[in-house]
């Protein structure tokens, strides 16, 4: 690096600043605050605990996101002022560290963005995650898999909680399908850019003609819904179907029913759980699940409404991403449009750079 390449990140890292300053609106959340501060001076602002504890637990993420952003601006200042003064005295010795610290100071302003970008109501839920294989038989199921394990590797590495849903095994490999629910700080958030269809592209290991295939699978995401969500299910919207647990493969194998389908008539979203040997814990998590996916859906109009645009354009139709393995290795992405060159350590749970790029891409447009 030297003098102009420098110069020229640090024009670029402020730009992305101001981007991210137009996002949070500093003055807006400092309103928010002295407003929040006057609340709580208030002798009866503990009367209502639930409202209170709300008030406080909104006034902590605002808080967050300003000394976030503040550290950002802090960093990419002091780093500006210290190159200046360095190079009008010449000193080398300094002009050499701020080069070798500014890929530590690319990823904090990358982390900032990330993190504001993450500021939506329903960003900080946890994620419900379901994975269909395409048509290829065993080929996509065990696609499906694959994908399954990639993502409880980035949860096991985010530190993040896994409950097992619904799992069905296939008839030689892989998954029919499968569902379960990733509970973590901002799971939903990070995940949501999960949603659409992954292309697989491999020489087959059940091709004994070594020939190479393309699989896909479907990858759904929708925010766990609390008690502050109103989604309302009447029993006259909703069929439920009972049936065994599945055999091999399958989490327990019943001899009565316990096993849950429910199809919601009107968006004819299906939802299934057969996790539990009981009956009317696998009918909680299915109806659980059956919100979760409806919440989705209000996002998706809104988000749509909002952008112009039918929501069919915005469905789980479109292919989001490739994961080529033969005759190159690239993982790319349609949104962001980068491509990596690292696919085993993808394919094993290293996919945070391609969410935050993808994060990133969908917010500057």
């Amino acid at each position: 690096m030297d003098n102009y390449e420098y110069t020229e990140l640090l024009k670029d890292l402020k730009t992305k600043l101001s981007n991210i300053e137009s996002i949070l609106q500093p003055k807006k959340i400092q309103e928010r605050l002295n407003e929040i501060t006057k609340l709580e001076q208030d002798p009866n602002f503990w009367d209502d605990i639930e409202k209170a504890t709300k008030i406080g637990q909104e006034k902590n993420k605002l808080l967050s996101r300003m000394a976030k952003f503040n550290k950002a601006n802090e960093a990419i200042t002091d780093a500006r002022d210290l190159y200046e003064m360095a190079y009008e005295e010449e000193d080398e010795e300094t002009i050499q560290t701020l080069y070798e610290e500014a890929p530590q100071l690319q990823e904090l302003i990358k982390k900032t963005e990330v993190e504001v970008m993450l500021s939506a109501p329903e960003d900080e839920n946890n994620a419900i995650v379901s994975i269909h294989p395409g048509a290829g038989g065993t080929e996509s199921c065990d696609w499906a898999n694959m994908l399954y394990r990639m993502y409880l590797r980035w949860a096991e590495n985010k530190g993040f909680k896994v409950e097992l849903l619904d799992y069905q095994a296939g008839d030689e490999a892989g998954i029919k399908d499968v569902s379960f629910i990733i509970s973590g700080v901002n799971a939903y958030g990070y995940l949501k850019v999960e949603n659409g269809i992954h292309r697989l592209v491999r020489i087959s290991p059940f091709d004994s003609n070594s020939k190479r295939h393309t699989s896909f699978a479907s990858v759904m995401v929708s925010p766990e819904v609390d008690d502050n969500i109103d989604i309302v299910i009447e029993d006259k919207d909703i069929r439920i179907d009972t049936y065994r647990a599945s055999g091999a493969g399958g989490q327990h194998v019943n001899k009565t029913e316990s096993a849950i389908r429910i199809t919601h008539i009107a968006t004819n979203v299906v939802v299934q759980c057969q996790n539990d040997r009981s009956q009317h814990k696998n009918k909680a998590a299915a109806m659980k699940m059956l919100k979760s996916r409806l919440y989705e859906l209000q996002l998706e109009e809104q988000a749509a409404t909002k952008q112009g645009i039918s929501k069919s354009e915005i469905g789980w139709g479109h292919q989001i991403r490739s994961y080529v393995m033969q005759p190159y290795q690239q993982v790319k992405d349609n949104r962001s449009g980068i491509g990596y060159s690292n696919v085993d350590a993808i394919l094993d749970g290293d996919i945070d750079k391609i969410i935050e790029d993808v994060l990133i891409a969908i917010n500057t447009k």
